[in-house]
């Protein structure tokens, strides 16, 4: 039987390539979140080079939350990353939820995302 981690390893790794499959050549938005906060990076695949990142730990944003792990928090986030893509000149990207659900913190970056002015 498969443990917990080779579980969500595959599940990562099966939405990835579903992702990849519809980029036509877009930019991903990839989040991670752990149980204390929460992850965005903008990641080119056609070079292997991240193009811009926000997190919950950044200095911009820390002192304004009250945690790193609520949606407030993850929201906050999302428009971040957001705000540094459109100053890398990003604005079209395929959103990358990773092994985990769209629901909470994770759908809370994406439409954080999509207010900051990402298309998805």
């Amino acid at each position: 039987m498969a443990s917990t981690k080779d579980t969500m390893r595959r599940r990562a790794e099966r939405i990835r390539r579903a992702v990849k499959k519809v980029a036509n050549g877009r930019p991903r938005l990839s989040v991670h979140r752990s149980s204390k906060h929460i992850y965005a990076q903008i990641i080119d695949d056609s070079v292997g080079r991240t193009l811009a990142s926000a997190s919950s730990l950044d200095a911009k944003l820390k002192g304004d939350l009250k945690t790193g792990a609520d949606v407030e928090a993850a929201a906050a986030v999302g428009k971040l990353v957001a705000e540094r893509a459109k100053e890398a000149g990003v604005s079209d990207v395929v959103f990358d939820r990773g092994s985990f659900i769209y629901h909470g913190r994770v759908k809370a970056v994406a439409e954080g995302a999509r207010e900051g002015g990402l298309n998805f």
